[in-house]
């Protein structure tokens, strides 16, 4: 250790407890730091051979595949330790039905990325043969047809017919819109003929006849004689078809002789065409090679195998039939134009029915109280969005800001994207964070269920605006460098027939489980039947879509304990590893999980993936091959619930301080994949107050609180903030407007309030006059600010060394960072004494109480540097602080 040259106060002074506060102390330590690299060499080579590694005793079977090496189905069992032999068990069973789970959906498929890509070809597709394309799946269904507006909804006019395919035998009907001829035009010549439709929509029409193109392709292209077969390629057949069978053929054995073998038969052609004269077609010879077998070698002419090489296939004449976008819109019109409205019609067994159709990507639920259409998007090329951004590189902490589009604006109606991105981008970026989820983004029937009622997965909410409105959205996002994930909601859906999934064809069994097990026991909702292929087909297809489409960069799968259980993870569980394995886990829907995280993984290395379950399940961010679930992050639910109960039903002197660390810091096993919030989107489901309602009342710009009382409110705000930033994973997440502390709850408009709007929306106006509001946010920016600068989150875990229920003090060291809290409401400590790792200098860097805070600044900036005592206090070699408290 260097000698330190410091300053040193008298003593370290705690404010007081009316108004709660935290200092947070910065190591600044000149002693030099080194990064000692491993002394082992690597080297990489394509002719060296690896060198062999010791061997290790393995209880696993010589005959394992190559395909399983690396793949240990109870891996993460025994890196933590845990010897649950049920559990074990169910893992290498589960890990068993995998197996033949892929082996089940590559007799399918051609690989994972064509499962995963179902969205190419299911749904309407603009075909390059002047066409549309539509395909659906619907096996109970016994006729299929396409209506709207483009047919005056005719449920005979376009229909899955003779001819056209009709179904599969896995029940997926296909249906053509053919381009409509306009007055006047013949149709092609050819029945292959391209238009290149969408890129390059003012080129490609040559002007040039497809009888030129093909005189062309003669001329240049085939050697003279060379194209005698192509032009006549029955020539050779027709002639022996006359010798042998042909009037003067023979007519019996007898007559039709014996015929040579093929060297006879060669020797014989070559007498016969000695005196030909020189031919531009390639020179083959035949050299028997001496054996008995009747095989002989064929040597070519090397000039004329060069000029074969040379060739390349004719594909550039091809290319030349190829018309732009401008000779078909001088000779067609669409079959279903932009902005067509359309259902699919079905005839089934219960009658006819007409349906939103499930891959449609952009869906009216309720158009003024009528029945719901999907709105075909295709608009010109010219118009289309066009990408600006490319995604921004995935930060080794997240410090997520959670959205929903349609109560992000002041105003109390309800927003739009493009509200969204000129006005709520701006203030996350300035915020600090670096990445937004969305959600209720997923088209969604009834706004007050904030869009965890999901009618059509691949269609986002037309409330909102346009599919290339949210594009945008998307990309300006990434522009400001932030990565965008989505709150998608693959765990249930919604129960409605006439825009949802439910009943889709007919029969009870589409998409969902039949009888008790096809219905949520208490929210109304339709549980997904994910053991069915087609089902996993639609899902993981949803998955890669919006990823592909609209370059969405991570996804937090919403309750996953309501799919992962029969009972919707509504049980009490005691944390016995049985709970994890019984009869009420649903193996399926495990498999859809280590599926979806595989495909998507392996699709794109960037996808971020975090898991919401309120029963950490075990091994739910361990990798696949390991036995886990793949998730990169899994949520603590129990912080935030924590957090509203010690605000709303204990008082502040019986807060216990050990139950607090506790619960932050969740499972250790996994904490380091952990992502934590204070408050987020639950208030609005379940009706709850904001934290900065219940501290402040609800209106705080009006407020008769005492000023104690404010004091209190605004230091517990920032603490409660604070320790749940730090204390927690590498990953941080915080809803809309709590940061600057929102004084109102969220309510949707719904039959309770009379459809109001006056709680569905943002209080931004609070942030442009100085005030406490303000304050807030300053402190919430700068907090995010010590993460960006000096990567608090991605620094491991905390090391928590005091938690002290008496004096209501805690202390912990989470890299070179010393944090203290004190939570005491009424005493102060003018002495306190915490052990620290290492001695030195240390400096404030953060104070909740500081005067530009809404605090009270009673630590001096003069005693902001502190230096250590050599005293071994709380099991540490050094101590801040005086020797007595």
């Amino acid at each position: 250790m260097t000698s330190l040259t410091v300053i040193l106060s008298s003593r370290i002074s705690f404010p007081p407890t009316d108004c709660p506060s935290m200092l947070g102390y910065h190591k600044n330590n000149k002693a030099e730091l080194r990064v000692v690299f491993p002394k082992k060499k690597w080297k990489c080579s394509a002719t060296d051979q690896p060198q062999p590694q010791p061997q290790r005793l393995s209880k696993r079977k010589k005959s394992q595949s190559e395909g399983d090496k690396g793949i240990d189905p109870v891996g993460f069992l025994t890196k933590l330790g845990i010897s649950h032999k049920a559990f074990s068990q169910f893992l290498r069973e589960r890990y068993k039905s995998f197996k033949d789970l892929k082996d089940e959906i590559l007799k399918r498929h051609m690989n994972l990325m064509e499962m995963a890509s179902g969205f190419q070809i299911l749904g309407m597709h603009r075909n390059v043969q002047h066409r549309v394309d539509f395909m659906e799946w619907a096996p109970g269904a016994r006729y299929c047809a396409l209506v709207g507006d483009f047919n005056g909804w005719s449920p005979t006019e376009n229909c899955a017919r003779e001819g056209h395919f009709g179904h599969d035998d896995y029940g997926y009907w296909f249906i053509i819109l053919e381009d409509k001829l306009r007055e006047g035009e013949k149709p092609d010549e050819l029945y292959f003929q391209q238009y290149n439709y969408v890129d390059e929509y003012d080129k490609g029409d040559s002007g040039i006849t497809i009888q030129e193109i093909f005189k062309k392709a003669n001329d240049e292209y085939w050697e003279p004689g060379e194209d005698r077969f192509i032009k006549s390629r029955y020539e050779v057949a027709a002639k022996l078809y006359e010798q042998i069978f042909g009037p003067n053929g023979p007519e019996t054995e007898e007559e039709l002789e014996e015929i040579p073998d093929a060297e006879t038969r060669y020797k014989a052609w070559k007498e016969q065409h000695k005196d030909d004269p020189p031919s531009n077609l390639p020179r083959f010879d035949v050299i028997d090679n001496g054996k008995e077998s009747d095989f002989f070698n064929i040597v070519d002419d090397p000039v004329s195998r060069e000029k074969f090489y040379a060739k390349k296939p004719p594909i550039a004449y091809w290319l030349e039939t190829r018309k732009g976008r401008k000779a078909w819109l001088k000779k067609y019109t669409p079959g279903i134009p932009h902005g067509s409205k359309y259902r699919v019609y079905f005839n089934t067994p219960s009658g006819p029915l007409e349906r939103v159709p499930a891959w449609a990507t952009y869906v009216f639920p309720d158009a003024d109280g009528k029945q719901a259409f999907a709105v075909h998007w295709e608009p010109p090329p010219e118009c289309a969005y066009k990408w600006r951004h490319k995604h921004p590189k995935k930060p080794k902490s997240l410090r997520i800001y959670e959205c929903h589009i349609g109560i992000s604006g002041l105003e109390p109606k309800i927003a739009s994207f493009n509200d969204f991105t000129e006005k709520v981008l701006p203030h996350v970026k300035e915020a600090g964070y670096n990445a937004i989820q969305l959600i209720g983004v997923v088209e969604h029937k009834d706004y007050f269920t904030v869009g965890y009622r999901v009618t059509n997965l691949y269609a986002v909410s037309s409330r909102y605006g346009t599919p290339d409105d949210f594009k945008r959205l998307v990309d300006e996002a990434h522009g400001l460098g932030l990565l965008v994930f989505l709150d998608i909601v693959h765990s249930y859906s919604a129960a409605d027939e006439m825009v949802g999934l439910s009943l889709f064809d007919g029969s009870n069994d589409c998409y969902f489980h039949t009888g008790k097990r096809g219905h949520h026991k208490f929210w109304g909702t339709r549980m997904f039947k994910y053991g069915d292929l087609d089902v996993l087909h639609f899902l993981v297809s949803n998955l890669n879509w919006w990823v592909v489409e609209y370059r969405i960069d991570g996804f937090q799968f919403h309750s996953l304990s309501s799919m992962m259980y029969t009972h919707n993870g509504f049980a009490t569980f005691s944390g016995d590893m049985e709970e994890y394995c019984n009869q009420y886990v649903d193996k399926d829907a495990l498999m859809y999980l280590i599926l979806a995280n595989e495909i998507l993984h392996v699709l794109h290395p960037n996808i971020v993936t975090i898991g919401e379950d309120a029963t950490l399940y075990p091994g739910l961010c361990e990798p696949t091959s390991q036995g886990g679930l793949g998730f990169d992050y899994y949520v603590n639910l129990s912080a935030s619930e924590m957090w509203a109960s010690l605000l709303e039903n204990i008082p502040d002197h019986d807060w216990s301080m050990n139950k607090i660390v506790s619960t932050l810091m969740g499972n250790r096993h996994s904490a380091d994949k952990m992502l934590m919030y204070a408050e987020n989107h639950n208030q609005s489901i379940s009706g709850g107050r904001s934290f900065a309602e219940i501290l402040f009342g609800e209106t705080l710009e009006h407020s008769s609180n005492t000023k104690d009382s404010l004091l209190r409110g605004c230091s517990l705000h920032k603490m409660i903030r604070l320790i749940t930033f730090t204390i927690g994973g590498p990953a941080y997440l915080n809803f809309m407007g709590n940061e600057f502390g929102h004084p109102k709850r969220v309510e949707f408009p719904m039959p309770s309030n009379n459809f109001s709007f006056s709680l569905a929306n943002r209080r931004w106006d609070l942030l442009a006059n100085e005030g406490l509001h303000h304050d807030l946010f300053s402190f919430d920016k700068d907090m995010m600010i010590m993460d960006e600068n000096e990567r608090l989150l991605s620094r491991g875990l905390p090391n928590i060394h005091h938690v002290n229920d008496t004096t209501m003090v805690i202390s912990y060291l989470r890299g070179p960072f010393l944090f203290i809290f004190n939570f005491h409401p009424t005493n102060s400590f003018e002495r306190y004494t915490v052990g620290v790792e290492e001695a030195g200098e240390y400096q404030v860097i953060l104070n909740t109480d500081e005067k530009k805070y809404s605090g009270q600044g009673l630590v001096r900036h003069d005693q902001y540097l502190q230096r250590t005592i050599s005293k071994r206090v709380d099991g540490l070699r050094s101590c801040l602080g005086s020797a007595t408290a």
